[in-house]
């Protein structure tokens, strides 16, 4: 499985502070670890199926990870709320 980090993730990702810049890279690599191994999802991550093939990891009731899953490549796309996924979702 090959995974890809696009600019727009890492650019969402600069917009957190401090803490919580670090636990979002934190799950995007639990993700990872999670993804190609087949892995049980541990209880704070929240995996869920959007539209189509796109995907979110809740970490909290704040940070979400928005990705793509096209067979075997995983494109993590945004860091976000609820409302920045829900705003891209709209204009795709």
């Amino acid at each position: 499985m090959k995974f890809e980090f696009k600019s727009s993730f890492d650019r969402s990702v600069k917009s957190f502070h401090g803490r919580e810049k670090e636990e979002i890279k934190k799950v995007a690599l639990q993700a990872i670890n999670i993804l190609s191994q087949d892995r049980m999802l541990h209880k704070g991550i929240g995996l869920k199926r959007l539209k189509g093939d796109f995907w979110e990891i809740r970490h909290g009731l704040k940070a979400r990870i928005l990705f793509r899953w096209e067979g075997n490549l995983v494109e993590f796309i945004l860091a976000g709320d609820h409302n920045d996924i829900k705003r891209f979702l709209k204009n795709i």
